[in-house]
């Protein structure tokens, strides 16, 4: 994903503001050594270091990095995929907020490389868009671009339900300790031109294939069929869906282990 840096953090910077409920989640203690894992800019890793840890943040868009190390020249950060990365030595916990829907290429090798880098007993605790996440956002985006004569979009991401994720964390060695799943609408702030504005941010590989002329009229679309129920008086709202998971990695947990090189990072 080539991400807008700096769209990302101004313009739906929603995103990073719902991760202090997932702070007092994780809960951590003075000292604990923590991933952030799809850090982005860093903004959820620095709430984590504000509690005493110390924290790596690891993502795997170079862009995210630099300005996160711009913007945090205390923290430590790596570029590292979350499919294949590895630790020279165990952590505590690993958190991930509005991060693990873009982990799409498989969902249970991040599990298994989560649990590698823990200790056991080690924590893993994240958020991520659940089943029926965005759904009135996918269906204006799918209907219009049939109405333009084009192909089913390109969508980057994984909502699982609730008991698929929960499966897998249990499959991959963990031991589920709290699942939520819930609606959060979500008012899009900055956003000036609603759903047009989210796909472009969001789905820009939705649009890579889209010829140039069409992008305009067929973003307007998507507004004209997302309006009816995500436009308030107030503004535009996305139809969030959240998955939150608490878990620790079983003593006796048989996950696989990875292969590779470790990545340290400035190793906290």
């Amino acid at each position: 994903m080539n991400w807008a840096v700096t769209t990302y953090d101004s313009a739906f910077g929603y995103v990073s503001a719902h991760g202090a409920p997932l702070v007092d989640l994780l809960d951590p203690q003075p000292g604990e050594k923590i991933i952030d894992l799809g850090c982005g800019t860093g903004t959820f890793t620095a709430e984590i270091a504000e509690r005493g840890a110390e924290v790596l943040g690891i993502d795997a868009a170079p862009e995210m990095i630099a300005q996160a190390t711009a913007l945090y020249p205390g923290l430590s950060f790596a570029v590292g995929d979350a499919h294949t990365f590895t630790t020279a030595m165990p952590y505590d916990a690993v958190a991930s907020n509005a991060a693990l829907h873009w982990m799409t290429r498989d969902p249970d090798s991040v599990i298994a490389q989560v649990h590698a880098a823990l200790r056991p007993g080690g924590r893993f605790v994240g958020e991520l868009g659940g089943a029926g996440n965005c759904a009135e956002l996918i269906v204006a985006m799918q209907t219009a671009w049939r109405v333009f004569g084009l192909g089913e979009p390109d969508l980057p991401w994984y909502f699982p339900s609730p008991a698929e994720y929960a499966t897998r964390l249990e499959d991959g060695g963990f031991t589920v300790r709290l699942l939520e799943h819930a609606d959060r609408p979500t008012r899009m702030v900055e956003g000036p031109d609603g759903a047009a504005d989210w796909v472009r941010v969001y789905a820009r590989s939705a649009l890579a294939d889209v010829p140039p002329e069409l992008v305009d009229p067929l973003l307007e679309r998507v507004n004209e069929l997302a309006a009816p129920a995500l436009r308030r008086e107030s503004g535009w709202v996305a139809d969030y869906v959240r998955l939150r998971f608490a878990a620790v990695r079983k003593p006796d947990g048989t996950a696989p282990m990875p292969e590779g090189p470790p990545l340290n990072g400035g190793a906290p």
